[in-house]
């Protein structure tokens, strides 16, 4: 284990601990304002309870390199996701908006756990991998899903648009 991969390890972790902790804003915040698409609701509180746990297997990465989450990173990404979410709920097509967000963000956590996953033998943190898998696994599924369903959403949008203005 070399102090860099370590240090490049727990940087890691700390931002992926603060990219979590945007998405579950996001998502608590989309949640809040989905009464007319129930898949999606239901989908977007699954995703939910699964980032919760993402969080916890985050927080075990890095207690077991006997470090902690960063509360300013996580302040951060927490007011910014809030931020987003305002910004979206003001726009007519707010779960378009929120669609495309959601599969751009999904794809970055992806992005983040694989980096994670090539760090752990370098950094001498072969016992994270698992946790870290299985979230990487969590955040494709989701990825895939909303990638199978942007022309679903969009379509239901459409409908009840159309609807409004009959």
């Amino acid at each position: 284990m070399t102090k860099t991969a370590r240090d490049l390890f727990v940087v890691g972790l700390r931002n992926a601990h603060a990219m979590e902790v945007q998405a579950r804003e996001l998502m608590e915040r989309q949640s809040e304002r989905l009464d007319d698409y129930p898949e999606v609701k239901s989908r977007i509180a699954s995703h939910l309870n699964e980032t919760r746990e993402q969080l916890r297997r985050l927080e075990q990465c890095l207690g077991a390199c006997g470090e902690d989450n960063s509360s300013l990173k996580d302040t951060t990404q927490s007011v910014m996701a809030n931020v987003q979410a305002m910004m979206h709920s003001m726009a007519g097509d707010e779960i378009l908006k929120n669609t495309f967000a959601n599969e751009a963000f999904e794809n970055f956590e992806i992005a983040s756990y694989k980096s994670l996953l090539a760090l752990c033998g370098a950094a001498g943190a072969d016992g994270a991998k698992s946790l870290l898998e299985q979230s990487l696994k969590e955040e494709q599924q989701m990825a895939s899903w909303i990638d199978s369903n942007v022309e679903k959403i969009t379509m239901e949008y459409l409908r009840q648009q159309e609807r409004q203005a009959a």
